[in-house]
């Protein structure tokens, strides 16, 4: 039976957020049941809670872990565990460099992610004979281009970003990026684009056969161009909320994760997401260990942990989230293996390109950034 989408009580990329100011995160503990509490933050996102209790502090993205994994690594090992949340790779690294987030021990970044902070000297190197299960990844995340050696960060998901969109409302599916402005009259204001710079230009880039990760002028002027055509057909940009939007017909087409996607789908069958002909983005989230992690010990125990095949295979049973762990891939049901917007094929996923750091040309990217989402 289908998850029913709008029970979720959040998506992961939402940042929750509350009616006049947002929270900063979720805690999630096992004091007696294990449950979920609200932890109310100060201005600057920072918490009460200190990082030295003994506590295992986490900061990642929404529904990336829940109660019945935390409450079995605590009954395993003992140790309690408290989860903030964050909105954005960018939102988190600003946090870092800010020193707040000293009380956190294991952090959840995206592939380029991983490789922008250990150039920052934000990480600390991983002890690989204190990983037990790095012989269990796919190959392709052995020793991954973001990191070699997997020499900072360990594999914990992966996904695609496309267009989810209304089959029986839109007369011509959805093909490619370029099908979008082919029907900018139909899609007039029921259309949504990531809040998201390196995604959305990245599929402007893409619909132009560029790099996502270009750093050419000339190229990302293009792109930026080409969302300007499209901005009056924009219900917003939006990385969540969307949801319901769609499943209401509000919406006609999204940009999307797939991650959110697929919990949409099994909701409508009218609704279906794709990975654009022309390519995508493909993205791994990873755990990785801060240089001022109070607690080393219990971040390795936790990554051990998550790396156990039975563990890993809950996860992607009740989170929707693709796994690079080969051994869950041998115990996973052939349903969820044979769901290839959750697994694609080998030949979507040629067509895909991972996110890769850009350099000094990231101002021109925030540049262009800024005078879409403002004019």
């Amino acid at each position: 039976m289908p998850r029913r989408f709008p029970i979720r009580s959040a998506t992961r990329r939402r940042f929750l957020q509350g009616s006049a100011a947002a929270l900063a995160g979720v805690a999630l503990s096992n004091c007696q049941g294990g449950g979920v509490s609200d932890v109310q933050s100060d201005a600057s996102g920072e918490t009460a809670s200190g990082g030295d209790d003994g506590k295992l502090y986490i900061y990642t993205w929404a529904d990336y872990t829940d109660d019945e994994v935390v409450q079995q690594f605590t009954e395993a090992t003992g140790i309690e565990v408290e989860i903030d949340l964050y909105e954005s790779n960018e939102a988190m690294l600003a946090k870092m460099q800010a020193g707040g987030g000293d009380k956190y021990s294991l952090i959840y970044p995206s592939d380029y992610m991983v490789a922008e902070m250990r150039d920052l000297e934000l990480l600390t190197a991983i002890d690989a004979a204190r990983v037990e299960g790095m012989d269990r990844l796919v190959d392709n995340w052995q020793s991954p281009a973001y990191d070699p050696d997997n020499g900072y960060s360990i594999p914990y998901s992966w996904g695609t970003t496309g267009l989810i969109y209304n089959t029986a409302e839109l007369a011509t599916p959805i093909k490619d990026w370029a099908d979008v402005w082919l029907n900018m009259d139909q899609l007039d204001r029921r259309i949504t684009l990531l809040d998201d710079v390196r995604e959305t230009m990245g599929a402007s880039l893409k619909s132009l056969g560029y790099s996502v990760n270009s750093t050419d002028p000339g190229e990302l002027e293009a792109a930026y161009r080409k969302l300007l055509e499209l901005k009056p057909a924009l219900s917003a940009f939006k990385s969540f909320g969307w949801q319901e939007e769609l499943l209401g017909g509000d919406l006609l087409v999204s940009h999307a994760y797939s991650v959110e996607a697929i919990p949409a789908t099994e909701e409508d069958e009218n609704l279906d997401y794709i990975v654009p002909e022309s390519g995508a983005v493909i993205w791994t989230d990873t755990m990785v260990i801060p240089n001022t992690a109070p607690n080393v010990d219990a971040a390795y125990q936790w990554i051990n942990f998550n790396l156990q095949p039975e563990v890993s295979k809950g996860l992607v049973e009740r989170l929707s989230i693709a796994t690079p762990n080969g051994k869950t891939l041998e115990i996973l049901s052939p349903e969820l293996l044979g769901n290839t917007d959750l697994f694609p094929s080998e030949d979507v996923l040629a067509r895909c390109e991972a996110l890769g750091p850009v350099g000094e040309t990231g101002e021109l990217y925030d540049q262009y950034w800024n005078q879409l989402t403002s004019a």
